[in-house]
């Protein structure tokens, strides 16, 4: 079902618009309709894999606050 709806743009927009849709063969309404299609389409998380190593470690600190003095003791051991 199609209802009528009203914007109030700028002229110079409008005719942009317009313009914009003829080069396109589609009517101004589809444009915004396929707009605002896209903004309600649902975020796809990334299906990339992670390198297993990375993956291994996804989740460990999960829940665990790790101050940043703790952080800077580690690296000091590590490097020093």
């Amino acid at each position: 079902m199609n209802t009528k709806l009203t914007l109030r743009l700028d002229d110079k927009l409008i005719k942009k618009a317009k313009i914009y849709s003829a080069k396109r063969g589609k009517s101004v309404s589809a444009l915004v309709a396929d707009f605002f299609s896209l903004l309600c389409v649902e975020e796809k998380p990334e299906t990339k894999s992670l390198p297993p190593k990375v993956a291994s470690l996804r989740g460990i600190l999960k829940g665990k606050k790790i101050k940043e003095e703790d952080y800077k003791k580690y690296l000091e051991k590590r490097y020093l």
